[in-house]
């Protein structure tokens, strides 16, 4: 059997599937990368286990899977995080400065202060927000001790460094987009971008389309060198792609740690209203560009409450949050500040409304909540500004698999979800690339028209004026509270 082993490396997870030349897929594995908290606000993660835990997941995943002849290697990667390493030596010079970190919020004040902010959004659609790399590089190359030859990149190009034998420093411009030193419009690393983020474009990778050839595999355990690398793309445009979202005003929304909220656009349209504009992917040069919103802590507040309530597991939280009626104390995720559609660095977790009568089945539904509420807000905003009909939704993440999840999520923005059977979306949107750069499948129209688990969920009628309010009122006290020495 021909296969096309896809590795979609995520923040708490690798994550490696065998997807075959009927797009189904055959095989999985996984393993965790582990994450570390240095300081507040500070998120990293180590260059090294996580390329090791990319190791470990395909090689459970070769174990589970049949025998295949491993045709390419394709690699979907969690966006906005970066790292540096030594071009001649290959070692790692600094963490990897998460997506979720903040460290660099001073440094996005003082841009935004010296007036930079609109022309970054101009070239960028995204807004100064420590979130993207721009800040995160010159944070990285201030640490690097002088005299060292050094390579910057996202998480793409060091997996293509590692799984290359070092050979290649590529990204996809799916990345590039998100990187806040790529030139939407023109395509390309900006000096001008450089100068503002006081980055060296030089060190920055070579920016290839979303499906080309990345480079041969070499030293990879249990892949054999020379295997072609035929696709690279963030996890949240490869989830996109993987739905067959190809009609403008299709969508998804990616549940994890984080959420990311995309719908496809007809044409480049400058962002505002809190969501930026990206390139969704690249194909034969020509990008196809996407409306996000991204919401920097969605289901990584559910294990927490868990913790906090002596619950057993997250299913416990849920089957007891299922158990209350809504409309009852509010509550903000802003453990890291609150990123689309209020991009606000200095908000904080709370909850409000709180008094003698609140229950535990409450508190466990207002943050459960949380997460659809979150989702409602990016999806006005993205409605308000596009003035088109939103087309398909679809939902995927290990959250979207919960219906009473999804169901929050259809009343609240009033359409239906479709809700996948298969979570790996963002494998199998980075195989179905590769698939396009080996001739697997000939075009977008024959991967639409793959065969896909799917159940749609219809908005059911909730008084979400009540709601909105309680958690507007909720928003606004999150984002109300100042900053003190503290904090620092």
């Amino acid at each position: 059997m021909r296969a096309i082993l896809a590795i979609d490396q995520g923040t708490t997870n690798s994550k490696a599937v065998l997807v075959s030349e009927k797009g189904e897929i055959v095989g999985r594995g996984s393993a965790p990368v582990g994450i570390a908290y240095p300081k507040p606000g500070w998120v990293e993660q180590d260059p090294r286990r996580l390329y090791a835990s990319v190791c470990e997941a395909i090689d459970a995943c070769l174990k589970a899977g049949p025998d295949v002849a491993i045709e390419a290697v394709a690699i979907s990667n969690q966006r906005e995080s970066v790292t540096a390493w030594d071009a001649e030596t290959g070692e790692a010079l600094g963490p990897v400065v998460s997506w979720q970190c903040r460290r660099t919020a001073q440094d996005c004040e003082r841009l935004i202060t010296e007036g930079h902010l609109h022309r970054v959004q101009a070239l960028t659609g995204l807004p100064l927000d420590p979130m993207f790399p721009g800040s995160k590089f010159r944070w990285l190359l201030d640490r690097i001790p002088a005299g060292r030859s050094v390579r910057l990149g996202t998480v793409d190009s060091w997996l293509v460094h590692c799984l290359t034998g070092g050979r290649r420093h590529v990204c996809d411009a799916s990345n590039a987009a998100r990187s806040q030193l790529f030139d939407l419009q023109e395509q390309r690393w900006s000096e001008e971008l450089g100068e503002i983020f006081g980055v060296d474009i030089a060190l920055l990778p070579e920016v290839l389309d979303s499906s080309a050839d990345f480079g041969r595999t070499q030293g990879l355990p249990g892949v054999p060198d020379g295997t072609p690398i035929m696709a690279v793309i963030g996890d949240s445009h490869a989830a996109l792609f993987g739905h067959g979202a190809f009609k403008p005003g299709d969508g998804k929304v990616t549940f994890g740690t984080g959420s990311s909220v995309m719908t496809t656009l007809p044409r480049f349209i400058p962002p505002r209203n809190g969501v930026t504009t990206t390139v969704a992917w690249r194909l034969h040069g020509k990008p196809t560009f996407a409306f996000e919103g991204n919401i920097l802590v969605c289901a990584a507040s559910l294990p927490w409450m868990a913790g906090i309530l002596g619950l057993s597991d997250v299913a416990a939280l849920v089957e007891l949050a299922a158990s209350a009626e809504p409309g009852g104390p509010g509550f903000v995720p802003a453990f890291v500040g609150l990123g689309a559609p209020y991009w606000n660095s200095d908000a904080r977790a709370l909850f409000s409304q709180i008094n003698f009568n609140t229950t535990r089945a409450q508190m466990a539904r207002s943050v459960t909540d949380s997460i659809a509420f979150q989702v409602h807000d990016v999806i006005a905003a993205m409605r308000a500004q596009s003035g088109g009909e939103l087309g398909a939704l679809y939902v995927d993440g290990g959250p979207s698999q919960n219906r009473f999840l999804m169901q929050c999520v259809s009343n609240l923005i009033e359409h239906p979800v479709i809700q996948c059977e298969a979570p790996e979306a963002s494998a199998l949107g980075a195989a179905y690339l590769a698939g396009l750069s080996l001739g697997l499948w000939s075009d977008l129209q024959v991967i639409a028209e793959l065969p896909r688990s799917s159940h749609i969920i219809d908005p059911e009628p909730v008084d979400r004026a009540v709601l909105l309010n309680t958690w507007n009122d909720a928003l606004a006290r999150s984002t109300a509270r100042e900053t003190t020495a503290n904090d620092e």
